[in-house]
């Protein structure tokens, strides 16, 4: 295989306030957006020909890919309008599909090793995962090596084989979309007439964020594979332990402590006396003021945290401002999306741009919409929708 094609068009409306602004592709996990570890996967795989279909925010793609450059690869673009389906998405890259191809989703977070034997394989062929619960990803059927169906969000699930929708293809497969929108349905209707897709596992790292909270255990995924590196300074009294990463040109101020895996970005000002937990990701151009602890939680770039905040198991878009005092614990709490209950154990998750005055607390599984602001001393709760106020 010499060209990949992925599908980065899409939204991701559950993981709303999170993409209200981004596409899903271009989430943060670990300091990094996912679409770019595909990307770098392919690449250490000597796949360097690759086609990005964006639509919803492609600006933003386009911006942080650029020609590809600087992650050792050549991408071309084209656009959906509409996010019709993967089909249809696919659809759009016929005119610059070679004649066969990779096809992968820019929203699934892998790893090199994840595609590694899968980028020689030949056209035809689809690579499967085992997990606990196929249904949340769509259920496979495979027969000596064979794919016989593609069920998308089976209601019973039969085996714990999950299509990763990571496909090996030739361009025969845009004669078989038609008006089909879900690449599984087009393949479904390839094997119904004759045609064999071959089935290869993973046991690589292939993760999805489906809901808000996925983010955390994406995070602490990506983040058991971090390196220790220095780039900034640590004052006297600093307490560094395990695999930390800090960027250039990051200060964290005297008897701080951080406890690893974590990774600061650049740019950015700790403490005095800050605590930093494991599995925490802390963006570029941070500010977190003096007795704060923050535990197994993501935090965007440009945000600035108050003194004396603790914050545990929970996401903090970019450009924040939270005064000190703040309180967002985990537990145990009933989230709603898209009308439908979860049962979830998390602290607080909040939009870009909101702005928190001193001594705010927030429930377990508060959700809070981007560009909202609420007043000291208050009590948050439930879900806040973008531009709320809370006085």
């Amino acid at each position: 295989m010499k060209q990949a094609i992925i599908l980065a068009a899409g939204e991701g409306n559950r993981l709303r306030p999170f993409t209200a602004e981004k596409p899903k592709g271009m989430l943060s996990i670990a300091d990094k957006p996912i679409l770019q570890y595909v990307i770098e996967a392919l690449a250490q795989n000597g796949i360097r020909n690759i086609v990005l279909v964006v639509g919803y925010r492609r600006e933003q793609i386009f911006d942080y890919m650029g020609s590809g450059e600087r992650f050792g690869v050549e991408i071309s673009y084209v656009t959906q309008p509409n996010q019709l389906g993967t089909a249809h998405a696919l659809l759009q890259a016929r005119k610059v599909a070679g004649d066969e191809f990779l096809v992968l989703s820019g929203d699934k977070l892998i790893e090199a090793s994840t595609i590694a034997r899968f980028v020689s394989v030949a056209p035809g062929a689809m690579l499967l995962k085992r997990v606990d619960n196929p249904s949340r990803y769509g259920m496979v059927t495979v027969e000596g090596g064979v794919v016989k169906g593609i069920t998308e969000s089976p209601k019973e699930t039969e085996g714990n084989l999950a299509t990763t929708r990571i496909y090996a293809l030739s361009k025969e497969i845009f004669d078989f979309i038609g008006t089909k929108l879900v690449i599984s349905d087009v393949l479904n209707s390839m094997i119904a007439q004759g045609r064999t897709l071959h089935a290869y596992e993973t046991d690589g790292i292939w993760l999805d964020v489906i809901y808000p909270w996925d983010i955390l255990s994406l995070n602490g995924a990506v983040l058991g594979q971090i390196k220790a590196e220095v780039g900034g300074t640590t004052e006297r009294g600093v307490f560094l332990k395990g695999e930390v990463s800090i960027g250039k040109d990051t200060v964290i101020r005297s008897n701080s402590s951080i406890v690893g895996p974590v990774i600061i970005g650049s740019g950015c000002d700790i403490g005095p006396n800050v605590c930093i937990l494991p599995s925490t990701s802390i963006g570029d151009n941070v500010v977190i003021a003096p007795l704060s602890e923050i535990k197994n939680s993501v935090v965007g770039s440009d945000t600035a945290i108050g003194p004396g905040s603790i914050i545990e198991d929970s996401v903090i878009d970019k450009g924040c401002v939270i005064g000190g005092q703040f309180t967002a614990s985990s537990g145990e709490a009933e989230v709603e999306i898209k009308r439908v209950r979860y049962t979830v154990k998390v602290g607080a998750m909040l939009g870009s741009g909101c702005n928190l005055g001193s001594g705010v607390v927030a429930q377990p599984g508060v959700v809070v919409g981007n560009y909202s602001q609420v007043l000291a001393l208050k009590l948050i709760a439930g879900r806040l929708p973008d531009g709320s106020l809370v006085v």
